[in-house]
Formats: C-alpha cells, sequence, structure tokens
C-alpha cells in the first residue's frame, strides 16, 4: 500500500463525518489530519471518491466556499443539487452564508 493510499482513507474517514447539511473544506481535513500543507492531496482524495457512495465529497468545497470540485460530479449541477437538498444555498457555484454551514472537524475533539 502506498502512502497515499493510507492518505485518501484517512481523508474519507473524515468526509464520511461531516454532518448532513454541513460543508467543509480541503484545507481543514489536511490540517485536521497533521497534514496542513496538503489540501492539494485532499482535493485530489475527493475527485477519487466520487465512486464511493458513502463518502460525501459534495460536502467538502475550497476555503471560500466555492464548489471547486463540481466537475468531477456526473451531470452539470449535481453537487450544488446534493448540497441544495440539504438546505445549503448555493448562488453562482458560491455556498451562501458559508460562516453558518461551515463544519470544522478540529471541533469534534
Amino acid at each position: 500500500m502506498k502512502e497515499t493510499d493510507n492518505f485518501f482513507e484517512r481523508v474519507y474517514k473524515t468526509a464520511r463525518l461531516i454532518p448532513e447539511g454541513k460543508v467543509t473544506s480541503y484545507g481543514a481535513i489536511a490540517k485536521y489530519l497533521g497534514a496542513a500543507r496538503s489540501a492539494r492531496m485532499v482535493g485530489w482524495a475527493m475527485n477519487k471518491a466520487h465512486n464511493l457512495e458513502d463518502v460525501p465529497a459534495h460536502r467538502v468545497v475550497n476555503r471560500k466556499g466555492l464548489l471547486t470540485g463540481k466537475h468531477h460530479f456526473d451531470g452539470t449541477n449535481l453537487m450544488q443539487q446534493l448540497l441544495e437538498n440539504e438546505g445549503i444555498v448555493v448562488v453562482e457555484n458560491q455556498i451562501q452564508d458559508f460562516e453558518k454551514v461551515f463544519w470544522n472537524p478540529g471541533s469534534e475533539l
């Protein structure tokens, strides 16, 4: 097993903790995993998660609340639709009231 495989599994385990109706960022997950400078690697993990039904990859966005990973979802607006189904308001690929729906993985400790 490569080290990245182990890291990706840790990312998926963290993503599974994100409550419905909340989002987090690539950087918040990286920081939580003790790899604060690895936000891009978290993004790669999320890109590979699109076929893992138990990983809510749609709840992971960039640090400003933009749906930067939306092109990895089937359909044109699937990521946005999944978020909106959970009560999150998205306008022009931007989550509204980002601070209110943001979930910090470290807050669970």
